[in-house]
Parts: structure tokens; sequence; C-alpha cells
């Protein structure tokens, strides 16, 4: 049985994130134009510009970290969070 932890916890929501984004990218392509699609796939995106350390002898650049967030993602991870509740 799986404890109820931290990693346990980000195993899920990124499970449901993945879920949830690409049930939205299946509607994107395959639903007709109209206000069902521009429901389930309008996103908002976030994004966290490129962060840089030098440390003199090593530099380190880390690219843009973006998120975006729309319908079928918030129902992915609620629907990951459910089965993991109901089944763990």
């Amino acid at each position: 049985m799986w404890r109820k932890s931290f990693r346990n916890y980000l195993a899920v929501l990124t499970l449901g994130l993945l879920a949830g984004s690409f049930a939205g990218e299946v509607l994107a392509r395959y639903l007709p134009e109209g206000v069902a699609k521009s429901f389930f796939t309008n996103s908002v995106t976030g994004q966290f510009g490129p962060l840089s350390v030098d440390l003199i002898a090593i530099g380190l650049t880390l690219g843009p970290l973006s998120i975006a967030v729309n319908i079928m993602t918030i129902v992915g991870v609620v629907l990951a969070a459910y089965l993991f509740r109901s089944f763990f």
C-alpha cells in the first residue's frame, strides 16, 4: 500500500497534468470549430524567465519554464486525485 507522502502527491499531480493536457490536445484536434472547442482548449500560460547562475568556474543557465493550464488539465488533476484517493 502506498504511503500518503509528498512524493506520491507530486506523482499524482504530474500524471493528472499530463493526462489532462493530452486529452485537451486530442479534443483540440478532433472537435469541430465552435464554443465547445474554444472552452476546452483555451489555456492560460504562466512562464518563468531564464535563471542564470555564474560561479566563476561554472556557469549554469536554465531556460524558461512554462505551464499551460486549460479545463481538461484541471479535469485530469481532479480525476487523478480521485482515483488515487479511492484506490490507494
